[in-house]
């Protein structure tokens, strides 16, 4: 904890009384929160990005796709346009947000939309003409103001709740309490070969009550890179001199993965949107050579003067074990709220 974060502890005291009473008048239903017909499955964390919350949703649309219509519900965050957006084939990453646009681009068959105002969100998308069966509800587990029927929290094997603190001495939106609404908790980005021990340890340390399950995943990243025009084997690329891109809260997994001792790796802010001079010093840099980024980037650069070299790794969430009691429980939970049972 830097002196910084240290000085400003009198602050973090303050946003978290705020946070626990805002919560406490919710729970208490002095505060309202709607609630909807139709399944709806909130994803996010207590702390501030870099936990895993798109492949995490993207993992709960591969399981849920084929059985019933799926719409995602995400605030769009630094997206150009305002109010409630439905994806169509005009949207890009400035009209969506980089992630939801990503959903759209990989799930042409799930409705993708966006609105800051979640229940105002969930209102729009069962408007429609066709309605979803289940929505999924992208990084609002702190969006009181809607009560969603399941919880999933994601945690960072390298950054717990439990060893954080409120902002802005630590990382927490809200107190470590927050973790009772879930009914799963998944500690993300752990080392594949995590040991039963170390989750043993893990899930004591949480504090989790019986009736809350918990998950361990890590971060699997595809065998091959991909731009517009081909595909190349990551083992090839490996060897290859390149520069890497990526505007990701925490890149440093996904410059591993790819780098040796001669690329050249360049970090922006997440959800950066690149600005001309941007596009003009990263061409220099690259100086011919191909260009890796990350998947959440490269919605954002694909259409730019970098298309003709650029590259995307995609990711995905792997559990490492216990996969099929996940799937049960969101498959359960989804039969038993359907508002039409087949």
């Amino acid at each position: 904890m830097n002196l910084l974060r240290k000085l400003l502890f009198p602050f973090a005291i303050l946003y978290g009384f705020i946070t626990s009473i805002r919560n406490f008048l919710f729970d208490k239903g002095i505060l309202k929160s709607t609630s909807f017909d139709v399944p709806v499955i909130a994803v996010g964390n207590l702390s501030v990005g870099g936990t895993g919350k798109t492949p995490q949703i993207e993992y709960l649309i591969r399981l849920l796709f084929e059985r019933y219509k799926i719409a995602t519900l995400s605030r769009g965050y630094k997206r150009k346009s305002e109010g409630f957006v439905l994806a169509d084939e005009n949207s890009n990453a400035e009209i969506l947000g980089d992630e939801p646009f990503q959903f759209y681009q990989k799930f042409p068959f799930v409705m993708v939309a966006v609105d800051a105002n979640r229940t105002n969100g969930i209102q729009q998308l069962l408007s429609q003409q066709i309605t979803p069966e289940i929505i999924l509800l992208d990084d609002a587990y702190q969006h009181r103001k809607v009560k969603a029927g399941f919880y999933i929290l994601l945690t960072s094997y390298g950054d717990l709740y439990a060893d954080d603190f409120i902002l802005p001495t630590g990382n927490l939106r809200e107190g470590r309490s927050g973790a009772k609404r879930a009914n799963i908790v998944v500690v993300t980005k752990c080392p594949k070969n995590l040991s039963d021990e170390k989750q043993t340890e893990i899930r004591l340390k949480l504090k989790l009550s019986p009736s809350q399950q918990i998950f361990f995943s890590f971060i699997d990243y595809d065998e091959v890179i991909y731009s517009k025009e081909e595909k190349i084997a990551v083992s090839e690329i490996k060897s290859e001199t390149k520069l890497l891109l990526a505007g990701i809260a925490k890149p440093k997994p996904f410059f591993d993965y790819l780098k040796n001792e001669n690329d050249e790796c360049l970090t922006f802010p997440d959800h950066h949107h690149f600005s001309d001079a941007d596009l003009d010093s990263i061409q220099q840099k690259a100086n011919g050579r191909k260009i890796i980024t990350t998947e959440k980037d490269y919605v954002r650069l694909k259409d730019s003067k970098l298309v003709s070299q650029l590259y995307y790794l995609p990711i995905k969430s792997t559990f490492i074990k216990h996969k099929q009691n996940f799937d049960a429980s969101i498959l359960e939970y989804v039969k038993s709220n359907l508002k039409f049972q087949y």
